[in-house]
């Protein structure tokens, strides 16, 4: 909860990707909140006895919200879909936008990497900023299974990494009130 709480404040893709792994974490304690309170909240045991407590509550919550959602063995919870959205619809205005031109050359040098990697994803993700981020979790999971990944994939998730870092700051600029659509 507090990790997810300061990723959502600093780096919304960080955040959506922690999210992703929180709603693994659940599916992987068969949405038990029993057993998320053994094998996932003894590790907040540093916390004070309110932080606790809210922190129960949040993985309650999600816990919940998956069995409500039906997203027990796959999927995403809608709060995270929304968000992506959200991302995507600032992604669209900012390549829309004159005065974003940099913004916007610094995407389509990602395009070859994007259309090699979209014809290999199933199911197709719905945007490139969902399979960017498909593709660093995607790794991420690799990684923890210790599968090799090359070399030419690396580059690809190091400029995905470095776009959506980006993106992301850009979105908290706007949801700050900062970011200026209108002026150069």
């Amino acid at each position: 909860m507090l990790s997810a709480q300061q990723k959502k404040k600093d780096n919304i893709a960080e955040y959506i990707l922690y999210m992703w792994q929180v709603e693994n974490l659940i599916r992987a304690n068969n949405c038990d909140i029993e057993l998320i309170r053994k094998n996932v909240l003894p590790s907040y045991s540093q916390q004070d006895e309110d932080t606790i407590k809210a922190i129960d509550e949040w993985w309650d919550n999600l816990t919940e919200m998956l069995k409500l959602e039906n997203k027990e063995k796959d999927g995403h919870l809608q709060i995270i879909v929304n968000t992506l959205k959200d991302l995507n619809s600032l992604h669209l205005k900012l390549l829309e936008t004159p005065k974003f031109l940099p913004y916007k050359l610094r995407f389509q040098a990602l395009m070859p990497f994007l259309k090699e990697l979209e014809a290999k994803t199933k199911p197709t993700p719905e945007n490139d900023i969902e399979l960017m981020l498909s593709a660093i979790y995607n790794a991420f999971l690799l990684r923890l299974k210790s599968e090799k990944i090359s070399g030419a994939t690396e580059q690809a998730l190091r400029e995905f990494a470095s776009f959506l870092a980006l993106l992301s700051a850009k979105y908290k600029e706007d949801q700050n009130g900062t970011l200026d659509f209108d002026h150069l």
